[in-house]
């Protein structure tokens, strides 16, 4: 087992365990809770392995990962009403699964050879669309889309770093490990102290 194909399965544990928790949010039946738990936890992967022309895309080669977010999404529909603050869980949640998802899809395309910016999309697609989906789908303002928040920017911020240390001579391993803590650090940063992006301000025109 590749540590790419350990990275995907990672981020599909948490990323279906984030799904499930906004699918609690909405009282979704069990199935509902399977169908947001794939969603999130495939939803990004098989975007970027369709772009990166991966054949097959990472869940229809081994069914493993649908089988976990599946799993995952039948242990919280079960256990989801002992969490206090279901937001609170999938925030954190989520933020672990993206520091995860970011070098899952930067290692994919640094393993077929792109060149800098295919891989820091890549990292961004692998790590947020999958949770853009879930939250369109059960109607929930997208956590990347919230005023100022850093998450797209963590996921840019981690495959840049990604980048620099495989320039640099690192190993792959060590460079995406580079890639998951600044990702995380980041996000972390922004949810425990606040850390945004100036958003845009209207002003009347100048008369």
């Amino acid at each position: 087992m590749t540590i790419l194909t350990l990275l995907d399965y990672a981020s599909v544990i948490v990323f279906a365990a984030s799904g499930a928790m906004v699918a609690s949010r909405a009282q979704l039946d069990i199935v509902g809770f399977a169908f947001i738990a794939c969603l999130t936890a495939v939803g990004g992967g098989t975007l970027r392995d369709v772009l990166l022309d991966r054949n097959p895309v990472f869940w229809m080669g081994d069914p493993m990962p649908v089988l976990l977010a599946s799993g995952v999404a039948v242990v919280v529909f079960f256990t989801a009403h002992l969490v206090e603050s279901r937001l609170r869980w999938v925030i954190w949640l989520d933020s672990f699964a993206l520091a995860i998802a970011v070098p899952a899809g930067t290692g994919a395309a640094m393993e077929l050879g792109h060149g800098p910016v295919i891989v820091v999309l890549m990292g961004m697609a692998t790590g947020a669309l999958g949770g853009l989906m879930r939250d369109v789908v059960c109607n929930e303002v997208p956590l990347v889309l919230k005023q100022g928040e850093l998450y797209v920017s963590c996921a840019m911020a981690g495959g840049i770093v990604a980048i620099l240390l495989a320039g640099l001579g690192f190993s792959v391993a060590t460079a995406l490990l580079g890639c998951a803590i600044v990702t995380w650090g980041m996000r972390a940063g922004s949810l425990a102290f606040g850390w945004h992006l100036p958003v845009y301000k209207s002003r009347p025109p100048r008369s």
